[in-house]
């Protein structure tokens, strides 16, 4: 007899694929400004991303209707953040049909723009009113207002809208200000992150990076002051990160570990942006190294995914039939089932 498979959980972290592959996207047509790199690597990865955000999509409203959740995702503690990237892909692609189609793109932007500041002023006031323990707390909680903000920043300053460009960045600064501050006080001193969360501390690397791309959008592709600042955190972030690689190695492979996709991209993205800005000398070969080391981290996600996929082991079971994740970097690190239950009241 064949053993019957546990019911899975399409959880909406699963829109971190189109998410990264965006973000790998965005990396390609920077070296398409700045180096005149061929533009298809590009367009291939955003008709890709579009493509895999619907499928993503489909499938995950499906899934939560048939289970019932659909009126509980926003209050899950651990997922709802991840809700948020259902509205921001949207607005990256919107940036890019504008360059076909502008009336088209500016139509996709502005409608994904209201969602996600409607989305995050739902999730924040959420987070306000629920009774929730800081050990709860995971980097995801960036994305709704952080990288909404940010994002929706520099697609702005791309389509030329520059008031609402800096209104937007100083959206996103502010959030990422009072955020940065709980979530970086939760890492320090709670217990670890559950094992399928340990990726999402990647996600600590993407607002300086983001924020300065954005910079880079609205300023006009000069240096100053405010993109050193920005440059001087994203340092400090990516070397924390080399710190925790063998904290990573211990996570087993899942739907968490596209929280490294667009972070990472994003950073390579900037890097790029500083090679043109400095004139490095071979710019071209550098540029081309870092395009092949993103592409190849992409590479190295999406063959797993596929491969887990197909077999029908990626996604985790429904709660009440889950497996205890491996251990965390401490020794008291909690279930992610645990790190989704409201705090005894």
């Amino acid at each position: 007899m064949h053993a019957v498979r546990p019911p899975q959980r399409l959880a909406p972290n699963m829109f971190g694929i189109p998410f990264g592959v965006c973000g790998v996207a965005q990396c390609w047509s920077t070296a398409h400004a700045s180096i005149a790199a061929p533009s298809w690597p590009g367009d291939a990865l955003w008709v890709l991303a579009a493509l895999s955000w619907l499928v993503c999509l489909v499938a995950y409203l499906i899934s939560n209707f048939r289970a019932g959740r659909l009126r509980t995702e926003l209050k899950d503690p651990t997922y709802a953040p991840f809700t948020s990237l259902i509205v921001i892909v949207p607005m990256l692609l919107g940036v890019t049909l504008a360059q076909h189609q502008r009336g088209a793109g500016e139509s996709v932007f502005v409608v994904a723009l209201v969602l996600t500041l409607a989305l995050g002023g739902w999730l924040t006031a959420e987070w306000i009113t629920a009774d929730l323990r800081l050990s709860q707390w995971h980097p995801g909680y960036f994305l709704p207002t952080v990288a909404g903000g940010l994002i929706a920043a520099a697609g702005s300053a791309a389509l030329g809208y520059e008031s609402l460009a800096r209104l937007m960045l100083g959206y996103g600064v502010t959030c990422w200000l009072v955020l940065g501050s709980i979530l970086l006080l939760r890492l320090f001193t709670q217990p670890a992150l559950p094992a399928p969360l340990v990726p999402t501390i990647a996600i600590e690397v993407a607002p300086p990076v983001v924020a300065g791309n954005a910079w880079f959008e609205i300023n006009g592709e000069r240096l100053d002051p405010v993109a050193l600042f920005l440059a001087g955190y994203a340092v400090l972030m990516v070397l924390v990160q080399l710190r925790l690689v063998p904290v990573y190695r211990r996570v087993p492979f899942g739907p968490g570990w596209w929280s490294f996709s667009f972070s990472y991209a994003a950073a390579f993205a900037l890097a790029i942006r500083w090679l043109d800005v400095e004139h490095v000398v071979h710019q071209r070969f550098w540029t081309y190294a870092l395009l092949t080391i993103v592409s190849a981290g992409l590479a190295a996600l999406a063959v797993p995914t596929v491969r887990r996929l197909a077999g029908r082991t990626y996604f985790a079971p429904s709660p009440g039939h889950q497996d205890a994740p491996a251990s965390g970097p401490k020794d008291t690190a909690g279930s992610l089932q645990d790190a989704g239950r409201p705090a005894d009241g």
